[in-house]
């Protein structure tokens, strides 16, 4: 199997679901002291605080001689809950992951991001980069309650196998697609303890109150509680606040899928908000790192029985 180093690890979703699926993580990298410090809590592998802006990374990286680079730079320029501006140094992140990959040249790289970064420049740039440096890409958005996750979250894959054509991994990545959304209780059952819970708004044009035997809405970094003056929604799933409570953090990180022996050793509500509300769920990164051992399987068993010996293979067998 592959051996992965992971950029932009925050505390270890995406590192977590590879591993999960069969993967050697080697290292991950990380700038915000509260990240590593969980990711470190949780994994044995190196974890290690670094600016990957900074001069001497590649010197860095290049000593694990990684054979895949996953990662999640910074989305919240992309982000329909970020300001949309490409012009900051967190957009210029994700062009430095494509300058990464292009210099240490890995066999496959992933890159994760939110639906919105498809449109962008920076993503137009990125992809340039990958492709005069011998990729062949994927991508895809995957709604995360269709891939395990009991979340209606979608997220964006960027997929480059060396020296491949585009489009390689397009059925991989949807051929386990499940039918149905997957909702909170099929996942956690009564675990929560309540039917119905609040998850504030972006703007009171949207309902804030949730049901368990459905998806929950998207896990961001924020988390308020439920206003004294809240006028309910036309799709509120109750009106009867004494039966309504916000999450805590904890019970988030369960909907990220984060299993429950997961550490945050952090005690700063802002700061666990925040990190499990970027993180990648672990069952999403899982799904699509299944999806890529499903493609390399099948790419080596090709590699062994090719039209030219399909006759001493078939010979073997008598």
């Amino acid at each position: 199997m592959l051996k992965i180093i992971d950029l932009f690890s925050g505390c270890g979703g995406l590192s977590l679901g590879f591993q999960n699926a069969g993967f050697e993580i080697l290292a991950a990298f990380d700038n915000w002291t509260p990240a590593i410090n969980t990711y470190q809590a949780n994994f044995h592998h190196d974890a290690i605080q670094l600016d990957l802006s900074d001069e001497g990374v590649i010197e860095i990286l290049s000593a694990y001689n990684p054979e895949m680079i996953i990662g999640g730079p910074p989305c919240q320029d992309f982000s329909s809950a970020g300001k949309r501006n490409e012009e900051t140094q967190r957009a210029d992140l994700t062009i430095k992951f494509s300058e990464i990959v292009a210099i240490l040249k890995p066999k496959v790289f992933i890159m994760e991001n939110v639906g919105r970064i498809g449109i962008t420049n920076t993503l137009k740039k990125s992809k340039v980069i990958f492709q005069k440096n011998g990729y062949g890409l994927s991508e895809v958005i995957l709604n995360a309650s269709l891939c395990g996750v009991p979340q209606a979250r979608k997220r964006f894959f960027l997929i480059g196998i060396l020296n491949e054509q585009d489009q390689v991994l397009d059925a991989y990545l949807k051929q386990n697609l499940s039918t149905t959304p997957l909702s909170v209780f099929e996942y956690l059952g009564n675990d929560l303890n309540i039917e119905h819970y609040y998850r504030h708004p972006r703007n009171y044009s949207r309902r804030a109150i949730f049901s368990i035997y459905e998806p929950s809405p998207t896990i961001r970094g924020v988390n308020r509680p439920i206003p004294k003056t809240y006028q309910f929604h036309a799709n509120d799933t109750s009106t009867d606040l004494t039966k309504v409570r916000v999450l805590t953090a904890i019970e988030r990180s369960y909907l990220q899928t984060f299993p429950k022996n997961f550490i945050f050793p952090s005690n700063n509500k802002a700061d666990l908000e925040q990190m499990i509300g970027n993180a990648v769920p672990v069952k999403l990164a899982e799904y699509v790192a299944k999806a890529v051992i499903s493609y390399l399987q099948e790419k080596r068993l090709t590699r062994i029985i090719t039209p030219s010996n399909m006759l001493s293979q078939q010979l073997s067998f008598f």
